[in-house]
């Protein structure tokens, strides 16, 4: 991986060096996946993930954009694909897919983070069951889209394993497909031998497999789609850093830029932006919980015997402390958790990207889980932010009367996710009433974060608890109390 050298303000290292942001780290280093962007390989040019040119002066448009992810560019993608007469105008402080959107999983899945059964109390059961369906059109939609526009961003359409590795685990695979399936979702229970068919972890019992979801290469997806709307006639200014956002005003670079709308799609940045105006995706609203990541370097055909995966399927297994893994197009074990800690007062820098602790536990689950591997070299440690509301659910809207509109509050299920808040507020913006605008998440404004150091307290208390309940089930072999009392909480 390319190493950190002094850049200057081109974002550029010594000449022929790798690009630096702007704390000095080469965006290769950023992942595993814009390290794969950085190499050229037989099948194309490497990326050399050199911003696009900075804001230099004042200017306007029909909507601006703060943030460059998969939220920000989907929105200019439907916008631009609906009315190509808009003018459209995108910022990031950085370049396009710097934040989650380069560093994930590469889970496309119709995850969401609240349940559809928590959905069914708060607005009934016709409004959850109109959500999981567009959760699972939007899979579709992801793939073919990136098809349709020439993103070559590895899709394996595999569908996603959870396995069961414990009495309580397996006891939630039944429950948990018994429930997806009241709500339209085509899950299968696998019995052990199923499973190890299918993928040869430890101490499999069981498993649940959804077809509802897709593997990717995010930061392919995420680059490859800044190219689609660029070509569109998008305006992308990078290196943008924005220190203020009013009602039809956006600070960027030092510059305004007016719009008869501003689109939040920052997600666990939005913690830390000025806004001017109650907005649910910034301030306390939302909160940035890292999730880290490693990779293996690719392994040979005979251990991917011994593995599975062959079909590039996405696999987890159903503890409460998350776990995701897949397997690349390159042939490597890409393998990540939670359990990074939260950081005073919604923290968000280039140091809390690394852990050697989390990373080390990381590493010790991956080959417990998958022994195959325990010789493996792992070449890539990486992490980032993802942002967590106060009642876990996501939010997207627009507020008429001030033209701000908003999207984010993934907790890590945003791959497909931002997809849909794309195609939702491209409606919203244009003034459509649709079946999106009709979503139960559309204009969610849920509770705040709790002021520090309340909010230090209680997200640290929620990581431990989780902790807590897994090692609870170990012991007793039985469903955690722990994770029982904790689950309205978490959107469940």
């Amino acid at each position: 991986m390319g190493a950190a050298l002094t850049g200057g303000s081109s974002g550029t290292g010594r000449p022929g060096g790798p690009a630096l942001d702007r704390h000095g780290r080469a965006y290769r280093d950023l992942s595993l996946w814009f390290d794969q962007l950085a190499t050229a390989g037989p099948d194309g040019a490497a990326d050399p993930l050199v911003p696009r040119p900075a804001l230099d002066a004042p200017t306007e448009a029909d909507v601006v954009v703060v943030g460059a992810g998969l939220t920000g560019l989907w929105t200019a993608y439907h916008l631009t694909e609906a009315d190509p007469s808009l003018d459209v105008v995108v910022v990031d402080q950085e370049i396009a897919g710097y934040g989650a959107s380069g560093r994930n999983g590469g889970w496309c899945s119709a995850l969401f983070p609240v349940s559809a059964e928590a959905i069914a109390r708060r607005h009934g059961a016709p409004a959850a069951a109109s959500l999981r369906a567009a959760m699972r059109d939007t899979v579709v939609e992801v793939a073919a889209t990136a098809a349709a526009e020439g993103v070559a961003c590895d899709v394996a359409v595999g569908g996603t394993i959870s396995l069961a590795r414990s009495r309580p685990q397996l006891a939630r695979a039944h429950a948990e497909a018994r429930a997806a399936r009241r709500w339209g979702d085509e899950v299968e229970v696998w019995d052990a031998h199923e499973t190890r068919e299918r993928l040869a972890a430890t101490d499999v019992l069981g498993a649940m497999w959804s077809p509802d979801c897709v593997r990717v290469q995010p930061a392919r997806l995420v680059r490859g789609l800044a190219r689609v709307v660029e070509e569109r006639g998008v305006r992308i200014h990078e290196r943008t850093p924005v220190t203020h956002v009013a009602p039809h005003v956006v600070l960027a670079g030092g510059h305004a830029v007016r719009a008869r709308h501003v689109v939040l799609a920052t997600e666990a940045w939005g913690a830390r932006l000025p806004v001017r105006g109650r907005v649910p995706v910034s301030g306390r609203g939302i909160a940035p919980v890292y999730s880290l990541m490693v990779a293996t370097e690719p392994l040979p055909p005979d251990v991917w015997d011994g593995i599975g995966l062959r079909r590039g399927e996405t696999f987890s297994d159903l503890r409460h402390l998350v776990v995701y893994g897949q397997r690349t197009a390159d042939d490597r074990l890409a393998f990540g958790g939670r359990g990074a800690p939260y950081h005073w007062r919604s923290s968000v820098r280039p140091g809390h990207d690394r852990h050697d602790g989390v990373h080390a536990a990381i590493v010790r689950t991956l080959r417990e889980m998958l022994p195959q591997v325990r010789d493996a070299a792992i070449t890539h440690r990486w992490g980032g932010p993802l942002g967590v509301r106060r009642d876990w659910a996501p939010s997207v809207g627009l507020d008429p009367a001030t033209g701000i509109a908003w999207a984010g509050g993934y907790v890590g299920d945003g791959v497909a996710t931002t997809h849909l808040a794309g195609r939702t507020l491209a409606d919203l913006l244009r003034g459509r009433r649709t079946a999106l605008t009709r979503l139960p998440w559309v204009g969610h404004q849920g509770r705040r974060w709790e002021p520090e150091p309340w909010r230090w307290l209680g997200v640290r208390a929620g990581l431990a608890a989780t902790v807590l309940a897994d090692a609870e089930e170990r012991a007793t072999g039985r469903p955690s109390t722990v994770a029982r009392l904790m689950a309205p909480l978490l959107g469940h």
